[in-house]
């Protein structure tokens, strides 16, 4: 969700990420993907304004999910 939020493919996620692309379909179809490959596709996400909001999290427009940073 937090790809289509930015309009960005598969490869522009891996490549912003630093990751192969299988590594990110890999992320998103629930299957296991080394922890460091986990914090560069979260990192890429938050630099490009990707708000990730954790179960438990306080969040100003509701629950869990993901959001656009406000610029």
């Amino acid at each position: 969700m937090a790809r289509a939020a930015l309009h960005w493919t598969r490869a522009r996620l891996a490549h912003e990420a630093g990751v192969g692309a299988a590594t990110v379909q890999r992320f998103e179809s629930g299957q296991v993907v080394l922890d460091a490959s986990i914090a560069a596709i979260d990192a890429a996400l938050v630099k490009a304004g990707v708000l990730l909001i954790a179960a438990g999290a306080a969040a100003p427009a509701g629950g869990i999910g993901v959001r656009l940073a406000a610029h």
